[in-house]
């Protein structure tokens, strides 16, 4: 399991938000204490012109990291959602179809059908939280496969419908594998370090800029990391849409249910 996705699992959602931010404040404020201890605020002054040339392209760069990898992560999250609608869909589309055959077999389709979802609800779901999958849910979409697979059908009508179920189960056991895999994958590892070393690098530049007013730069410095602590935050909520307090959650297995 990824190290990021450990953090989410373990720490309680607020409680993870609130540790990041805070920590964040601290750790400048106390950065930007110990450079003025040493370094007067007259001769930062002299150098303000150059490090706020520099400065502003450090932040320009970042911001623009930032902001991809908010996108990137809402829209990973948004496509495990979708992935998660279209595989309960297609089991919506297995049950309605199924009343072309015999009313036993469709039975058994609706019955089977029924017994996978709520397996992914109240098994697989929680699971998913830690990237593992429920071997009680595969087994029961196993079971549909093999009802599909041992069916003689009587006519062309069936022969059709048979066929084209086949592909819409096919079809679902992607989307369940997709999900699976999407619950595992987050954001790699070298996009965090680079997003945790820019922050630092951000924040640690406005240690370097003198001020008459030492109180109103330490305002400023911690405004200044509450963002980026608050934006780093969001980024790592949406990083693994089924683990944390903002997750997807599986209201399309419980709408299809009520079929």
């Amino acid at each position: 399991m990824p190290i990021m996705q450990k953090i989410i699992l373990v720490c309680p959602f607020f409680g993870l938000g609130i540790i990041i931010v805070v920590a964040s404040v601290i750790l400048s404020v106390a950065g930007l204490i110990i450079v003025k201890r040493y370094i007067s605020h007259q001769k930062l002054k002299t150098h303000n012109d150059i490090a706020g040339a520099i400065f502003q392209t450090l932040g320009v760069a970042y911001t623009v990291l930032l902001a991809f990898m908010v996108v990137v992560a809402w829209q990973n999250f948004d496509r495990t959602s979708l992935t998660a609608e279209t595989e309960a869909n297609y089991l919506v589309d297995l049950m309605e179809d199924s009343s072309a055959f015999s009313k036993d077999f469709s039975m058994k389709i609706r019955a089977a059908s029924e017994e996978y979802a709520k397996n992914v609800i109240n098994q697989e779901w929680p699971m998913l939280a830690e990237g593992k999958e429920s071997p009680v849910a595969k087994e029961s979409l196993g079971k549909i496969s093999a009802l599909y697979a041992s069916y003689m059908p009587q006519n062309v009508k069936e022969e059709i419908f048979l066929a084209e179920s086949v592909k819409k189960l096919n079809l679902l056991g992607e989307m369940r594998r997709i999900r699976i895999f999407e619950s595992r994958q987050g954001i790699p590892a070298l996009l965090w370090v680079v997003l945790i070393v820019g922050a630092f690098a951000t924040i640690t530049f406005t240690f370097f800029f003198g001020s008459d007013n030492p109180r109103a730069q330490m305002l400023m410095t911690s405004l200044l990391a509450i963002i980026i602590a608050l934006i780093l935050y969001t980024v790592l909520s949406l990083d693994f849409p089924f683990t944390g307090g903002i997750k997807v959650k599986p209201d399309a297995f419980r709408e299809m249910l009520k079929y």
